[in-house]
């Protein structure tokens, strides 16, 4: 493999950026190409949590070709803290919205999510709204932190680590579904469908906040984990954003949109636009491009709304903001 000028100051720049990136993450360490030929993406406007919201992702779902019936789906939000506000976490409104699409297609729907930051799911649960709203729609909950675990073997090679005990649930569904909240994030620059998948390695046995993970490099993780638990679809909940020092303690930013994708190279990178970055520089995209996704506006079709970059970019701690798009305004 030639490494370009480009390709080294890249790197560089994320190196300096602190972002847990090593010189042997630009060497391709994948061992499947999952590429599809081309990728669907489907922008969809939402102003508020509502039950508008049924209706909408009903709607936006009629614009791919699924068949889920008869099949288990996961649906895997992005459940962190049971902090106040609707910027940390997927709303259960979109998620339950989720469940019910997938079940009148025929499914049955688990909600699962392992959260990094509280040891007390039932906690994290009760006071993010999920608990009351899941069990009025008999919906079931897996907590993956919990899980019955398999020794699974990483299909990608990133963080040097041959397997990982992973959740029963995630490895034995069949269309798993990840639904992160559209953020910024300390570490890792954004937070969005692949990080999303953070957690789905338990950490009854790794630890929180998922230790192992951080110890071998996040964007190294991000890319084995999604290697091994393929991510068939995409629910992104931007309706409220975050900016600034997220996942946790960033600001609010109301996007109004959802994005959906049968891709998560290719939802990320879309979110990363409408974030106002450039997904080339959010290295965990560009190297999921080579083997995941895709991340060219070429290789995706684009339904509902079109991507168009915000006037003002999402704020970012200072070690990201070389993630800005060129064109952009600081």
């Amino acid at each position: 493999m030639r490494l370009t000028r480009r390709d080294f100051l890249v790197g560089s720049a994320a190196l300096a950026a602190g972002a847990s990136v090593s010189v042997p993450f630009l060497l391709p360490k994948y061992h499947i190409d999952r590429r599809p030929k081309r990728s669907r993406v489907a922008i969809l406007q939402a102003a508020r949590y509502s039950q508008e919201l049924d209706h909408t992702l009903a709607a936006g779902l009629r614009l791919f070709s699924i068949d889920v019936r008869g099949k288990r789906v996961v649906l895997k939000p992005n459940l962190v803290d049971y902090a106040a506000g609707d910027a940390i976490n997927t709303h259960p409104v979109l998620v339950l919205a989720a469940a019910e699409s997938f079940r009148r297609m025929g499914a049955s729907v688990v909600v699962a999510e392992g959260p990094g930051h509280q040891r007390d799911t039932e906690l994290v649960l009760s006071q993010s709204g999920y608990q009351e709203s899941l069990r009025d729609e008999k919906v079931r909950f897996v907590d993956l932190n919990r899980d019955e675990l398999i020794r699974t073997p990483l299909r990608a090679s990133y963080m040097g680590m041959k397997s990982l005990w992973l959740p029963r649930t995630v490895l034995e569904a069949d269309f798993l579904v990840s639904m992160p909240k559209i953020k910024t994030h300390h570490w890792a620059g954004v937070t969005l469908s692949m990080k999303n998948m953070f957690g789905v390695v338990p950490g009854a046995r790794y630890g929180w906040p998922k230790n192992i993970l951080h110890w071998k490099g996040i964007q190294e993780s991000i890319l084995d984990l999604c290697a091994t638990a393929p991510v068939r679809f995409v629910i992104a909940d931007g309706i409220l954003a975050m900016e600034g020092n997220g996942p946790l303690n960033g600001t609010p930013r109301p996007l109004g949109k959802i994005v959906l994708a049968n891709d998560p190279v290719a939802a990320d990178a879309t979110c990363a636009r409408l974030m106002g970055f450039e997904p080339d520089r959010i290295l965990h995209i560009r190297e999921g491009s080579r083997f995941l996704g895709n991340a060219a506006p070429s290789l995706i079709d684009q339904v509902g709304e079109t991507v168009s970059a915000p006037a003002e970019p999402f704020q970012v701690v200072p070690e990201f903001r070389h993630l800005r798009a060129t064109g952009v305004s600081p």
